[in-house]
Parts: structure tokens; C-alpha cells; sequence
């Protein structure tokens, strides 16, 4: 529902289960990390049980992406998916209602050298992220270490997206409108890193289909005319929650060569070959719970 029907007034009662929420979060934010950690698994295996329309498209995602896993290895990773997510909730609340600072001894960093050499270049730098379960929590411990802007979606309601942009710009230099172009390639040629996550379907008109998975999945362009525009060195970061759901850790990969090629089919090739790499070291935490092939080329049946 756009913003524009929502009541003017965030005391308005169709805000009082917002309001409700962000409480919740507030005070889950403040929970020991065991109980954060069990409050999360629960949240996530209520909505896999319950949210049948997301697990279905879950469902859908891991059969099509991993045919050689058995059915049971399949049900596996789609509950735990679920799983990650829910703990991903808590992790959310913690850094949109606490000081990452809180976090700093939570983290271990690899490949950091690969981003201070790009930065170093003074061209800026276009890091791409990925849609993972801790990805709030990943944006805001990235500020301990780097300084980035980040493209983002706004939410729908107004004061939801209120409390999530005071909460991010806590953490990021300034956030950026996922359509707003013309910021994203301003701030790099500043000399600014921009964090970018192109792992979604933002729809045929902005797409080229290219391999993910070995599934034909529409694939934004953006990431290369950025690159094209800005001459800036692109940076893959992984972020990943450690086995004891403690810790985690960062990982920076070396710039892209040859990045754009001119080609776009060949760019979204590669950009989505580096993004299945950084999945496949833990693929249950990933979003799977998201329409990643909603789009289908012509004459292809809808999927979900």
C-alpha cells in the first residue's frame, strides 16, 4: 500500500501495531544473546510452519537451485532458511535500536586489504552485498571498519520507515533511494563506497536474464552501468554467521577485472556467479524466502 494512504497522524490507530513492533524490537534488542538466539529460532519455525505461501516460495527457490540435493536435504536447508531468518529478526532489533560498538568483539574480518586498495584508488568503490539473514546487522558492523552509503528500498509505512532510517543513518553515511541513480553514481564519484545488493528481481525493463543457480533469473543492469559510470572498482562482500551463532564474519573479495565487459548478459553472468559463490558457504542463510525468478522470459510459465 503506498505511503500516501496511510493516516498523516503516527498516533493514528492504524499505527498502534507498529508502535507495538518497534517496542518489541527495543526490548529484544536489550536480551541476552542466548535468548535472542532462542527467541529467533522460535519466530523462525512459528513462520515455517505457519506462513505457507513463504515457505512455498522457499520451497520453490531450493528445488530449483539445488535438484541434486535429496527431498530431505531440500526440507532441511527450507527449515532452517527459516530458522536463520528468524534469528536475523533479533539480529535486525539489535543494531536498529542499540550502538554497533556493542558488537565490534562479535566480528572477524578477512580480505580487508582488498577494499583499503580499492578505496585507495580514489575512484570510490561499488561494494556489492548480499540478501542475507544478518544483512542489517552486517551494514552496520561494516561501519566499525569502513565507511559506506547504502542503496536501500523504503518501506511502505511511514513510521516503520521512519524508525528504520534513524536507525541506519546511524550507520551509513547517507542512504540512497534504490532508484535514484543519479545519487549512487554522485556519491561514488566523491570518492564514496556505496553498498549495493543486486541479488533481487527488480523486473524485465531494468534486467537481462543471465544464469543464477543454473536457472535463467532476471538480473538488474545497474551494477554494471554504475561501474561503466563511475569507473569505480567493485567489491564483493560475504557476511556470514558463524556455526555458533555468536560470532561472524566478514569477507572481502579482490576488485572485479575486466568489470564491466560492454557485455550486459556477460556483466549479470559474472555478478551472479561471485553471489552463488558467497551463498554456497552458507546457503540457509540466505533469503530465499524472496521471488528471486518472478520474472520469466517470454513464453516461460510463472513459477510461483
Amino acid at each position: 500500500m503506498a505511503k500516501s494512504r496511510y493516516p498523516n497522524s503516527f498516533a493514528h490507530p492504524r499505527y498502534w501495531p507498529t508502535w507495538l513492533a518497534i517496542g518489541a524490537m527495543y526490548v529484544a534488542a536489550w536480551l541476552p544473546w542466548r535468548v535472542k538466539l532462542w527467541l529467533g529460532k522460535g519466530i523462525g519455525l512459528a513462520a515455517w510452519r505457519l506462513a505457507k505461501r513463504r515457505r512455498h516460495i522457499t520451497e520453490t527457490n531450493v528445488a530449483l537451485c539445488f535438484p541434486d540435493k535429496s527431498a530431505d536435504a531440500q526440507r532441511r536447508l527450507v527449515k532452517e532458511t527459516f530458522i536463520a531468518n528468524g534469528i536475523g529478526l533479533l539480529e535486525t532489533a539489535a543494531v536498529w535500536c542499540r550502538d554497533a560498538e556493542d558488537f565490534r568483539h562479535r566480528v572477524a574480518c578477512v580480505g580487508e586489504e582488498h577494499l583499503a586498495r580499492a578505496e585507495a584508488q580514489g575512484k570510490g568503490v561499488l561494494i556489492i552485498g548480499v540478501h542475507f539473514s544478518a544483512l542489517d546487522l552486517g551494514g552496520a558492523l561494516h561501519s566499525l571498519f569502513f565507511s559506506a552509503d547504502a542503496v536501500y528500498r523504503p518501506h511502505n509505512n511511514p513510521l516503520f520507515d521512519r524508525f528504520m532510517m534513524r536507525a541506519r543513518k546511524r550507520n551509513f553515511g547517507q542512504l540512497i533511494d534504490r532508484y535514484d541513480l543519479r545519487t549512487a553514481v554522485r556519491r561514488i564519484k566523491a570518492g564514496r563506497s556505496v553498498w549495493y545488493s543486486p541479488d533481487q528481481d527488480f523486473g524485465r525493463d531494468a534486467s537481462v536474464f543471465a544464469p543464477f543457480f543454473g536457472q535463467q533469473a532476471a538480473t538488474i543492469k545497474l551494477t554494471a552501468k554504475i561501474a561503466r559510470l563511475t569507473g569505480a572498482p567493485v567489491v564483493l562482500l560475504m557476511f556470514h554467521r558463524n556455526p555458533d551463532n555468536r560470532t561472524y564474519t566478514f569477507e572481502w573479495l579482490p576488485a572485479l577485472e575486466g568489470y564491466p565487459s560492454g557485455d550486459d548478459v556477460t556483466d549479470a553472468t559474472r555478478v551472479n556467479a561471485i553471489i552463488e559463490r558467497a551463498i554456497l558457504t552458507h546457503p540457509e542463510q540466505y533469503l530465499w524466502l524472496h521471488r528471486r525468478f518472478k520474472t520469466r522470459p517470454e513464453g516461460e510459465a510463472k513459477i510461483y
